[in-house]
């Protein structure tokens, strides 16, 4: 947990199910404001606000825009999740809180950004909320199930097995560690998730789209960001870093920052 700064806010929303734990970093030493469309920020499946350490600090300063980032039910700070994860999950949360930090905040119009399983439920923002929505940018975000994917959530599930490996999850999930890794494992493992894809879910966006994904990324192969950038009418840009595996904003921050940047000029 960051210090708290005059360009940070820490604040919850109130849902259905309990409490959502967001941060707002705003930059250079401003008020959060969203009068220019903020950026909001969709964590991965084992992720939180916190995991994003400090991405979101240099996000809004290379791009003057205030930055959003909320642990959804179940994760971070969050309140624990009162069941187990629907196999529409990724679309649901366009639907469901998603919606309830945006209207609580005053968010009008909005760019998504999200990592991994949240670059999907970015990209369903973008879809739901399209008059909104300004540009999507997708990072390490997967399209449909790949074996390759399964294939590197079946190793990580091993290395689960080790105590220490779910203590590190705790550190930032606290006792709701062991559903974190279960909703992420379990749901994607199942035959009942097979066939989901973005594709037959997700329909034509009309806003701007950014498609980042490393060529070593062990969840999923250049297929992905292919099918993400073809999904929308306006420009889209795949950006395939090299030397890179499924987290580019931490193994190489300063591409993706201009990659972004870039974009939103």
């Amino acid at each position: 947990m960051p210090s708290p700064s005059h360009h940070t806010q820490d604040l919850w929303i109130s849902s259905l199910h309990g409490r959502l734990f967001v941060r707002i970093w705003s930059p250079d030493h401003l008020s959060p404001s969203f009068d220019e469309a903020p950026i909001v920020l969709f964590h991965d499946s084992l992720g939180c606000v916190e995991l994003w350490r400090e991405f979101p600090a240099k996000l809004a300063s290379i791009t003057g825009r205030t930055v959003v980032a909320y642990d959804r039910l179940g994760f971070g700070r969050s309140s624990a999740h009162p069941g187990q994860l629907a196999y529409g999950f990724v679309g649901d949360e366009a639907e469901r809180d998603f919606p309830l930090v945006k209207d609580s905040l005053g968010i009008r119009e909005f760019i998504a950004f999200g990592h991994s399983v949240g670059g999907g439920m970015a990209t369903h923002c973008a879809n739901l909320h399209r008059e909104h929505c300004l540009a999507l940018i997708t990072e390490s975000a997967q399209a449909f199930v790949e074996d390759r994917t399964l294939a590197g959530i079946r190793e990580a599930k091993q290395g689960f097995q080790q105590d220490d490996q779910l203590d590190r999850l705790r550190k930032y999930h606290g006792d709701k560690a062991r559903w974190v890794l279960e909703a992420w494992t379990e749901t994607w493992l199942s035959p009942a998730f097979a066939d989901w894809n973005l594709e037959a879910e997700v329909g034509r966006l009309d806003c701007p789209v950014l498609a980042i994904h490393g060529d070593q990324d062990e969840f999923g192969s250049e297929l992905h960001p292919q099918q993400i950038a073809r999904l929308t009418d306006g420009p889209s840009r795949m950006l395939l870093i090299e030397d890179c595996g499924h987290v580019p904003h931490r193994e190489k921050p300063e591409t993706v920052l201009l990659a972004v940047a870039e974009l939103l000029r």
